[in-house]
Protein backbone atom coordinates (compact mmCIF):
# COMPACT_ATOMS: atom_id res chain seq x y z
CA UNK A 1 0.00 0.00 0.00
CA UNK A 2 1.39 3.20 -0.63
CA UNK A 3 -0.62 5.54 1.85
CA UNK A 4 0.69 9.22 2.08
CA UNK A 5 3.48 8.44 -0.12
CA UNK A 6 2.50 11.69 -1.97
CA UNK A 7 5.17 13.74 -3.60
CA UNK A 8 7.77 13.00 -6.48
CA UNK A 9 11.39 11.86 -5.50
CA UNK A 10 12.90 11.72 -8.59
CA UNK A 11 15.61 9.81 -8.28
CA UNK A 12 17.55 12.29 -5.95
CA UNK A 13 18.56 13.09 -2.31
CA UNK A 14 16.30 15.61 -0.82
CA UNK A 15 18.79 18.69 -0.86
CA UNK A 16 19.47 17.39 -4.92
CA UNK A 17 15.43 17.37 -5.01
CA UNK A 18 14.85 20.63 -3.67
CA UNK A 19 17.57 22.56 -5.78
CA UNK A 20 16.48 20.73 -8.95
CA UNK A 21 12.63 21.97 -8.44
CA UNK A 22 13.90 25.50 -7.51
CA UNK A 23 15.66 26.46 -10.62
CA UNK A 24 12.94 24.67 -12.72
CA UNK A 25 10.60 26.72 -10.82
CA UNK A 26 12.98 29.91 -11.08
CA UNK A 27 13.17 29.06 -15.14
CA UNK A 28 9.72 28.88 -15.83
CA UNK A 29 9.03 32.38 -14.50
CA UNK A 30 11.92 33.99 -15.58
CA UNK A 31 11.15 32.37 -19.61
CA UNK A 32 7.42 30.91 -19.14
CA UNK A 33 8.05 27.99 -21.18
CA UNK A 34 10.48 25.09 -20.91
CA UNK A 35 11.30 21.43 -22.08
CA UNK A 36 11.70 19.12 -19.33
CA UNK A 37 10.48 15.54 -18.74
CA UNK A 38 6.70 14.91 -17.90
CA UNK A 39 7.76 14.14 -14.19
CA UNK A 40 9.67 17.15 -13.18
CA UNK A 41 7.08 19.05 -14.81
CA UNK A 42 4.01 17.28 -12.95
CA UNK A 43 6.68 18.12 -9.58
CA UNK A 44 7.43 21.42 -10.74
CA UNK A 45 3.73 22.60 -11.24
CA UNK A 46 2.16 23.46 -7.96
CA UNK A 47 5.62 24.92 -6.99
CA UNK A 48 5.18 27.53 -10.02
CA UNK A 49 0.99 28.14 -8.64
CA UNK A 50 2.44 29.10 -5.27
CA UNK A 51 4.65 31.17 -6.26
CA UNK A 52 2.16 33.07 -9.09
CA UNK A 53 -0.44 33.27 -5.77
CA UNK A 54 2.28 35.52 -3.68
CA UNK A 55 2.95 37.27 -6.37
CA UNK A 56 -0.62 37.82 -6.77
CA UNK A 57 -0.50 38.74 -3.27
CA UNK A 58 1.79 41.34 -3.78
CA UNK A 59 3.03 42.16 -0.35
CA UNK A 60 6.61 42.67 1.36
CA UNK A 61 6.13 39.60 3.38
CA UNK A 62 5.04 37.68 0.22
CA UNK A 63 8.44 38.98 -1.48
CA UNK A 64 10.56 38.06 0.93
CA UNK A 65 8.89 34.44 0.54
CA UNK A 66 9.44 34.63 -3.10
CA UNK A 67 12.58 35.56 -2.37
CA UNK A 68 13.63 32.88 -0.23
CA UNK A 69 12.33 29.96 -2.46
CA UNK A 70 13.38 31.68 -6.41
CA UNK A 71 16.88 31.65 -7.67
CA UNK A 72 17.67 35.48 -9.05
CA UNK A 73 15.95 38.47 -7.38
CA UNK A 74 15.59 39.31 -11.56
CA UNK A 75 13.07 36.49 -11.20
CA UNK A 76 11.39 37.86 -8.13
CA UNK A 77 11.02 41.49 -9.87
CA UNK A 78 9.68 39.52 -13.26
CA UNK A 79 7.16 37.47 -11.04
CA UNK A 80 5.77 40.52 -9.55
CA UNK A 81 5.89 42.70 -12.29
CA UNK A 82 4.78 40.90 -15.06
CA UNK A 83 3.56 37.16 -14.49
CA UNK A 84 1.28 37.85 -11.56
CA UNK A 85 -0.28 41.13 -13.02
CA UNK A 86 -1.80 38.15 -16.05
CA UNK A 87 -3.89 36.40 -13.25
CA UNK A 88 -5.60 39.16 -11.28
CA UNK A 89 -8.73 37.74 -12.28
CA UNK A 90 -7.98 33.73 -12.16
CA UNK A 91 -8.18 30.81 -8.92
CA UNK A 92 -5.91 28.91 -9.80
CA UNK A 93 -4.79 27.21 -13.12
CA UNK A 94 -1.99 29.28 -14.27
CA UNK A 95 0.37 26.57 -16.17
CA UNK A 96 0.06 24.30 -18.58
CA UNK A 97 2.04 20.48 -19.06
CA UNK A 98 2.21 19.41 -23.01
CA UNK A 99 3.62 16.65 -23.85
CA UNK A 100 5.85 16.29 -26.63
CA UNK A 101 8.29 13.86 -28.01
CA UNK A 102 10.12 10.99 -26.65
CA UNK A 103 14.00 11.35 -25.73
CA UNK A 104 16.38 9.91 -28.12
CA UNK A 105 18.85 8.95 -25.02
CA UNK A 106 17.42 7.50 -22.75
CA UNK A 107 13.50 7.28 -23.91
CA UNK A 108 12.19 9.18 -21.24
CA UNK A 109 8.64 11.72 -22.74
CA UNK A 110 9.48 14.98 -22.76
CA UNK A 111 7.06 17.81 -21.82
CA UNK A 112 6.47 21.83 -21.64
CA UNK A 113 5.56 23.28 -19.38
CA UNK A 114 4.50 26.70 -19.95
CA UNK A 115 2.58 29.89 -18.18
CA UNK A 116 -1.00 30.61 -19.77
CA UNK A 117 -1.56 33.75 -21.83
CA UNK A 118 2.28 34.43 -22.14
CA UNK A 119 1.52 33.20 -26.09
CA UNK A 120 1.98 36.59 -27.10
CA UNK A 121 5.19 37.59 -25.07
CA UNK A 122 6.63 34.05 -26.50
CA UNK A 123 5.80 34.90 -29.82
CA UNK A 124 7.27 37.93 -29.85
CA UNK A 125 10.51 36.34 -28.85
CA UNK A 126 10.32 34.10 -31.52
CA UNK A 127 10.07 36.23 -34.06
CA UNK A 128 12.94 38.83 -33.14
CA UNK A 129 14.83 34.98 -33.17
CA UNK A 130 13.72 34.58 -36.57
CA UNK A 131 15.03 37.86 -37.68
CA UNK A 132 18.27 38.12 -36.01
CA UNK A 133 19.11 34.54 -38.08
CA UNK A 134 17.44 35.96 -41.33
CA UNK A 135 19.47 39.06 -40.76
CA UNK A 136 22.56 36.73 -39.68
CA UNK A 137 22.40 34.48 -43.03
CA UNK A 138 21.94 37.74 -45.62
CA UNK A 139 25.19 38.45 -43.64
CA UNK A 140 27.10 35.34 -43.94
CA UNK A 141 25.53 35.24 -48.27
CA UNK A 142 26.75 38.74 -48.80
CA UNK A 143 30.17 37.57 -47.31
CA UNK A 144 30.71 34.14 -49.61
CA UNK A 145 29.84 36.39 -52.04
CA UNK A 146 32.25 39.00 -51.71
CA UNK A 147 34.83 35.92 -51.11
CA UNK A 148 33.68 34.07 -54.13
CA UNK A 149 33.67 37.40 -56.03
CA UNK A 150 37.43 38.09 -55.19
CA UNK A 151 38.76 34.18 -56.06
CA UNK A 152 37.10 34.52 -59.67
CA UNK A 153 38.69 37.92 -60.11
CA UNK A 154 42.18 36.76 -58.73
CA UNK A 155 42.05 33.13 -61.35
CA UNK A 156 41.30 34.96 -64.03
Amino acid sequence: MRHRNGGFKLGRNTSHRRALLRNLVTSIILHDRITTSVTKAKAARPLVEKMVTLGKNGSVHARRQALAYLMTPESVDRLFSTVAPRYTDRNGGYTRILQTKIRVGDGTQEAIIELLGAEAELNAKAEKRAEARAKKREELARQLEEQGGGEQGSAE
